[in-house]
């Protein structure tokens, strides 16, 4: 296997100079992820400098370092180490001819975006990368590219925003074939004026998009319109997709499939396809639409991409979903741990309602970055819970309180500071054939009540 880069590969793209010969296989920031063969890349940040992590690194096995003050190791020293890591990433761009996918949107990035990778890569198995984790911000999406071999076929990249002009910057890096917006709701409006602030956002991913480029859009957001508009401007293609009639990529017929999941028709501008979806839930119907038009759009087989969405898998914090044993019988448990707004949330608890289940459960952690609209958004959750008919809440942070007033005598509830007390709570309540979904912000740490069910671990 050759290298993913050598010291002076590394050398020439950085503009910094080489201490010795090394050649690396992968590349890495944080020192706790470093691996045999890796560079370690020594970014100096607010709380930490990664220089101080040197050691460590090669400890752990890694094959030469990036730096700006130089070191007793093996390394390419460099003014900026930050700055380096960018022109790696860009370097990484320019050598590749592999067709690159673009992916954002307020919901279901990541998701789509591991999605794209098992579709892709039915086809063409080990040739295509994809952006790990939801490494997709200033310095994730540089390390990503970096991390691309030169002969992959495809690649596949998640970014993400919470202020104007950052998508921007980030798909400049990328330069995508295929930019795709997943979908527009008020995730981050703290920091915009408005929801349609944030299409116009979402929609710089365009700005990046290499000549004869493709942007793919959801056809049913109110917000298809300031889309379609951005994407004009730059993208040589458009195609929509959604289920409203004039969608270019629609879904005609979605329903459940024996096994789980969903059985969709769906047409194309020149091609009609049946699949079957394995992750269960109407946004992957529209996410799945979006992955199959990016197929498509590069030239790909969509006949086995629609079979690697069969098999999709459900990614942890992100839909996975466990069978609990408690007492000789069953328990599902649905974790959605990592992310939450208010489009999110509904969806999840509309298909919540679809589940077979003695008691639906609910653990909903606070939604963050709303602004002054925080009381209005957690309290519109009332709606989705109670039409999903929810037997019992557990409704977690200070920002749940709108939400706990209006569910007063509509739904059994309790309100509980935190993520420790609601674990508490939740391991003394849980029982066989209940359906569990647990959801809210990631910094509300909900990611324990999931480690602590999933354990086993009930009082």
């Amino acid at each position: 296997m050759s290298a993913l880069w050598t010291s002076d590969e590394i050398a020439a793209a950085v503009g910094g100079t080489a201490s010795a010969a090394f050649a690396v296989s992968g590349v890495a920031f944080d020192s706790r992820e470093v691996g045999p063969g890796d560079l370690f890349v020594a970014l100096k940040g607010e709380a930490t400098d990664g220089h101080n992590y040197v050691d460590t690194a090669i400890a752990s096995g890694a094959s030469g370092v990036l730096v700006s003050t130089p070191v007793a190791v093996p390394h390419v020293l460099v003014n900026d180490s930050f700055a380096a890591l960018q022109a790696m990433g860009r370097a990484a761009r320019a050598r590749t001819s592999a067709g690159i996918i673009g992916v954002t949107g307020s919901v279901g990035k990541t998701g789509t975006k591991e999605a794209l990778f098992q579709a892709l890569d039915r086809a063409n198995p080990g040739k295509v990368h994809r952006s790990v984790k939801s490494y997709n911000n200033h310095v994730g999406v540089p390390l990503s590219l970096s991390r691309m071999p030169a002969d992959s076929a495809y690649g596949v990249f998640e970014m993400g925003m919470n202020h104007a002009g950052e998508l921007s910057a980030l798909t400049r890096l990328v330069r995508p074939n295929v930019a795709i917006v997943t979908a527009i709701a008020p995730a981050h409006i703290e920091f915009f004026a408005s929801e349609a602030a944030i299409a116009d956002a979402k929609a710089e991913i365009f700005e990046g998009l290499e000549p004869g480029g493709t942007a793919i859009i959801p056809f049913d957001s109110p917000h298809i319109d300031g889309l379609r508009a951005h994407a004009e401007r730059f993208a040589a293609h458009i195609l929509t997709f959604g289920i409203g009639k004039g969608a270019d990529i629609r879904a005609v017929e979605a329903v459940p499939a024996e096994q789980g999941g969903t059985l969709v028709t769906a047409k194309f501008p020149k091609a009609e396809l049946c699949f079957t979806i394995g992750a269960p839930g109407d946004h992957w119907v529209t996410n799945a639409l979006a992955v199959l038009g990016a197929v498509e759009a590069l030239g790909g087989d969509i006949a086995a991409a629609g079979l690697a969405l069969a098999e999709l898998p459900g990614l942890a914090g992100r839909g996975a979903r466990t069978t609990l044993h408690v007492d000789g019988r069953e328990a599902l448990l649905i974790d959605e741990s990592y992310n939450a707004n208010p489009l999110s949330m509904a969806a999840t608890l509309r298909q919540l309602g679809r589940e077979k289940a003695a008691r639906r459960v609910v653990v909903l952690g606070a939604m963050k970055e709303l602004g002054d609209r925080s009381a209005e958004l957690h309290a519109g959750l009332a709606d989705p819970i109670t039409t999903s008919r929810v037997d019992y809440a557990i409704l977690v942070g200070e920002d749940m309180a709108p939400l706990a007033q209006r569910l007063e005598g509509q739904v059994a509830f309790a309100h509980v500071p935190d993520a420790n007390a609601a674990k508490s709570l939740i391991l003394s309540r849980v029982q066989a054939g209940d359906a569990i979904l647990v959801k809210g912000s990631n910094s509300v740490g909900l990611s324990r009540v999931v480690a602590a069910l999933a354990d086993g671990d009930k009082a």
